[in-house]
């Protein structure tokens, strides 16, 4: 996935560049709301993505984010096998401060416009409060709370879809996906963390935890039997698998080179810190890399189980289909001798052209 420097670029340059099918500008005075909704993709599918709400330097700097987060739904949609495109939506603003009941119905209007070309659900800045103001104004939204048949907290999912691919990759890697005396080390214990945590004590697996939270690694260490570790020194271990589930970019050059595990999988969106890059280092250090965008998209089939009409016991079937997923991507990464990031792209790329073929945009 190819991307551009916003400051360089003219707005149609960028939509030439990221190849978008649709870019709407949300603008309303009376509520002093500023918002931009882009569709990447809908051969597969409505577009689906989260609506972020958050203080941009600049309108020029919303519009990359929100290009480049579409964008990464497209693929996120298609590795996963799911009839869903990809979009996402940017409220310019401070979501503490900004934030009514008026503004994100207003939003909510517009995308109601859009005729279910694009779907929303929550993100960074936004809640299912906001989501429930949203739904006032238009069906197509998601992540509403569970009393409006909403599937409610989206972490359970997410950490099974991790779960999944971290076993695939042992299987890959050791010719057995059995977590039991495995070492993996979890940095970051928030929602998806602590649940991933629980699946992975459950099988017997050897957990070290990590979080700039020192109250918070205590907890989860103490509560389900792992070990806690300094952010600092989780590189000196020899562990199995690294797990990052907090922030992005945790893979890059300098810590790539201090690494002794032999599988990267965990939640956190953009790992490495240039996918070109490090996922060449990766691939000649022989440390194998589950997609991020791959083994997060939990959160993902929990909206489109709520599309379908939400049931728990369907969406964990679906998250646990992101096993086979995670080997395709592993296989085709060995066949081709291609770092993992770049089989995943192509492998996406290619449902997307095949189902072209045999049907109009949505």
């Amino acid at each position: 996935m190819s991307s551009i420097r916003f400051e360089e670029s003219s707005v149609f340059n960028q939509l030439a560049s990221f190849e978008h099918q649709q870019v709407v500008f949300c603008h309303d005075e009376d509520t002093g709301l500023k918002a931009i909704i882009a569709i990447h993709n809908t051969v597969l599918g409505p577009a689906l993505g989260g609506t972020r709400m958050w203080s941009y330097e600049t309108e020029a700097e919303a519009l990359y984010d929100v290009l480049r987060l579409s964008k990464a739904m497209t693929y996120k949609a298609a590795i996963t096998g799911l009839n869903l495109g990809g979009g996402k939506a940017v409220i310019i603003g401070d979501s503490r401060n900004d934030k009514s009941e008026v503004l994100m119905r207003r939003f909510g209007r517009f995308i109601e416009n859009l005729n279910g070309s694009f779907i929303t659900t929550q993100d960074v800045g936004t809640s299912p409060k906001d989501m429930e103001f949203i739904r006032m104004e238009t069906k197509y939204v998601t992540g509403v709370p569970e009393v409006m048949g909403g599937a409610g907290d989206l972490s359970p999912v997410t950490a099974k879809g991790v779960y999944m691919g971290i076993k695939a990759s042992i299987k890959e890697m050791f010719g057995t996906d059995s977590l039991a005396g495995r070492s993996i080390a979890v940095q970051g214990t928030g929602h998806v963390g602590e649940h991933l945590v629980n699946l992975l004590r459950v099988e017997n697996a050897k957990v070290y935890v990590s979080d700039i939270s020192e109250e918070r690694m205590i907890r989860v260490a103490k509560k389900y039997g792992a070990e806690a570790v300094n952010n600092n020194n989780l590189f000196d271990i020899d562990f199995d698998v690294y797990a990052p589930c907090a922030l992005g970019a945790t893979v890059n050059s300098e810590t790539i080179n201090k690494m002794k595990c032999s599988i990267i999988a965990g939640s956190a969106n953009n790992q490495l810190a240039d996918d070109k890059r490090d996922g060449k280092l990766l691939l000649d250090k022989g440390i194998l890399f589950a997609p991020d965008y791959l083994i997060n998209a939990g959160g993902l089939i929990n909206c489109y189980s709520e599309l379908e009409g939400y049931s728990k016991k369907r969406t964990m079937q679906l998250a646990e289909k992101i096993y086979d997923a995670t080997l395709q991507v592993l296989k085709k990464s060995k066949q081709d001798n291609i770092p993992t990031n770049i089989a995943a792209d192509m492998i996406a790329e290619k449902r997307i052209q095949d189902i072209k073929k045999i049907k109009s945009s949505f």
